[in-house]
């Protein structure tokens, strides 16, 4: 059932699908009616699942669809509500200040007013989000939110809950439309469930390998079939390996484009030994993964490849 759905929003999941792979973002079905549930129902959608799965691509590629602005919140720990939503330009209200001194300008409640006013306002991600936009309702990514604390999500709670906030010195401040909310976990923690209730939930995982493959070739068209199919394959492989920690789409996506400009149109050990670093991002699994290891495994790759075709 429709009720509010975004203006501009596809009109069914094969049309959500379609509008996602116009910009390169291959997903499957079941993360396309997410996507298409969160636009027509108006409701955020929290993604969660390993570092580098596409997560934060899936509110990029939404942004770009519709021609709205991305707004991004970069979670950290110790993000506090100040960085998140607002702050006062302290520099510019002390020089106001001093020029209403040096003026004579006596009125207390007048030069108040003046400071807490639009003009010292430095909007942060949440504010601009609920603010109007020419172009309609921004997608606000808010990014890792299981690296900050648990204040911070009841705070979020609350945002999320009725889109406005409360600025002390100026009033209430609601969104006339709601924005589009995409939350991302890696789950180096557990985020609150009253947070998860709030959304629409989806498991991003490691694609299979022909959804994989798909992605490789739009991502990037440089390289050959049988790169981009050694280069999956070989990275399945090493996922199955104990790891501290497995490469993800992105990760096969920046080690593909390095071997495209290194003009390679299938892999070899020498080459694997040369770019490891760029699908590997710790010493140990790379001393791991490294001579005798890596030529193995690439082996495997290419006789499941040829037993494949």
């Amino acid at each position: 059932m429709r009720e509010h759905p975004v203006s501009n929003a596809p009109d069914s999941i094969d049309h959500t699908l379609e509008l996602l792979a116009s910009q390169n973002y291959v997903c499957g079905r079941d993360l396309a009616t997410i996507c298409y549930l969160g636009l027509t129902l108006q409701k955020p959608i929290f993604l969660e699942g390993e570092a580098g799965t596409g997560k934060t691509e899936i509110a990029k590629a939404v942004a770009a669809m519709l021609g709205r602005r991305l707004i991004r919140l970069q979670c950290y720990e110790g993000l506090d509500v100040s960085s998140a939503l607002y702050e006062w330009n302290f520099a510019g209200q002390i020089i106001a200040v001093r020029t209403a001194e040096a003026a004579g300008q006596a009125d207390r409640g007048a030069l108040q007013s003046e400071l807490f006013s639009d003009e010292f306002l430095i909007r942060r991600p949440l504010l601009e989000a609920l603010e109007p936009h020419a172009e309609g309702p921004p997608v606000l990514l808010i990014d890792e939110v299981d690296r900050t604390d648990e204040p911070f999500e009841a705070f979020l709670l609350e945002v999320l809950s009725d889109f406005q906030v409360t600025i002390p010195e100026i009033g209430t401040v609601s969104a006339q439309e709601p924005p589009i909310v995409v939350l991302t976990s890696n789950r180096t923690r557990e985020v609150h469930d009253a947070l998860k209730r709030r959304c629409l939930y989806h498991w991003v995982d490691y694609p299979a390998f022909d959804r994989e493959l798909a992605i490789l070739q739009a991502r990037v068209p440089g390289a050959t079939e049988t790169l981009s199919r050694e280069v999956v394959a070989f990275v399945h492989a090493l996922r199955g390996q104990d790891l501290f920690k497995a490469p993800g789409v992105a990760e096969s996506i920046d080690w593909a484009r390095c071997l495209v400009a290194l003009d390679a149109v299938a892999l070899s050990p020498d080459l694997l030994t040369d770019t490891m670093g760029a699908l590997l991002k710790y010493q140990d699994d790379i001393a791991k993964i490294s001579g005798a290891e890596a030529t193995r495994l690439l082996n495997e790759a290419k006789v499941a490849l040829a037993k494949a075709s």
